[in-house]
């Protein structure tokens, strides 16, 4: 069964691939590969989290991950290698994720 969460992180790093392609020659290999690894940890969170009985930690390291790439994405917009309109939508996609693990978190808690 593929996960709602799992589907729209998907839907956010095809979304984000071509716009990492458009940076700067010398942040191709710093900012775009550290925002590519940050989307590759939450696939892999969301994938263990899925699977795992005791789901909170992981859900928690998730959490800090989805933090860590919206102020990626923001520092990206703000320096000028992300256009403001693939920013807004980015951080559509991040808000939705946001919602979702918000979710997920909270039906562990019960």
């Amino acid at each position: 069964m593929e996960l709602k969460i799992m589907q729209k992180t998907y839907d956010l790093a095809l979304y984000l691939y071509p716009a990492l392609r458009q940076f700067p020659k010398s942040e191709k290999h710093t900012m775009a590969a550290e925002i590519k690894k940050t989307l590759f940890r939450i696939m892999r969170l969301i994938a263990r989290a899925n699977k795992a009985r005791r789901k909170r930690e992981l859900l928690a390291e998730l959490d800090a991950e989805l933090e860590l790439l919206r102020q990626q994405n923001r520092l990206a917009m703000e320096l000028g290698f992300l256009p403001f309109r693939k920013y807004e939508i980015t951080s559509r996609y991040l808000a939705e994720i946001g919602k979702m693990l918000g979710g997920w978190i909270k039906s562990c808690r019960n």
